[in-house]
């Protein structure tokens, strides 16, 4: 695995020489090893870049932003120097959050622009999250993540390892569940969303409204 001197990007892999810069955020509970299995599937000319957030795997014991905001601030600080070649920002579900509000940091100081910004599976800032899951008990939690796929079976037998998991799960749902944002920024780079119909964690109808932050 290729790290960053910060190490906020975990297991670079290029195919070929590197054209375009894929960063890529997890989804909440996972770090950069969400996108091992991207590695075999990229095409020529294309630099998978996925970041580990604070708080998980390698980065288990530094301290955590206490919100999205914070942690796009300091996400935005670690990956500028990673723009200086034509790049695209990906983020699944709450990654999505982050690669919306890293987009926005990179246009308010008008650095080099994204590509695109893709984005999945992940609902509009200026709408409310209804979910409370990260005051589950440890009971619910389980049954919902395995319900949802995210959370292998196996697993459920290694207790040191199901309660780092949940721990960093919680952790990323209180981020998730508190984000929104009243007045989002749209943004002037090419926005993608995409939606599964039948997602239970965020419907269509929330993962569709991103479609508006786009500034034709």
């Amino acid at each position: 695995m290729v790290s960053s001197g910060n190490g906020w990007i975990t297991g670079r892999h290029a195919v070929g020489t590197p054209e375009v810069r894929l960063i890529a955020l997890p989804q909440a509970g996972a770090g950069a090893g969400a996108f091992a299995s991207w590695r075999g599937r990229l095409p020529a000319g294309v630099e998978l870049a996925p970041v580990q957030l604070p708080g998980r795997g390698t980065r288990a014991h530094e301290p955590t932003p206490v919100n999205v905001h914070a942690v796009a601030d300091a996400l935005f600080q670690a990956v500028r120097s990673e723009l200086t070649m034509p790049y695209v920002l990906f983020g699944h579900s709450f990654g999505g959050a982050l690669a919306y509000e890293l987009a926005v940091r990179v246009q308010q100081h008008r650095l080099r622009a994204p590509l695109a910004t893709l984005i999945s599976g992940s609902r509009a800032p200026q709408t409310p999250s209804l979910r409370t899951m990260s005051e589950r008990d440890d009971d619910a939690l389980i049954a919902w993540l395995a319900r949802n796929g995210g959370l292998p079976h196996a697993l459920l037998d290694d207790e040191w390892f199901l309660g780092e998991i949940l721990r960093v799960v919680r952790m990323d749902l209180r981020w998730a569940e508190s984000y929104h944002v009243s007045e989002p920024v749209p943004l002037t780079c090419p926005l993608h969303v995409f939606g599964g119909a039948e997602d239970e964690i965020t419907p269509a109808g929330p993962v569709a409204t991103l479609g508006a932050l786009y500034h034709w």
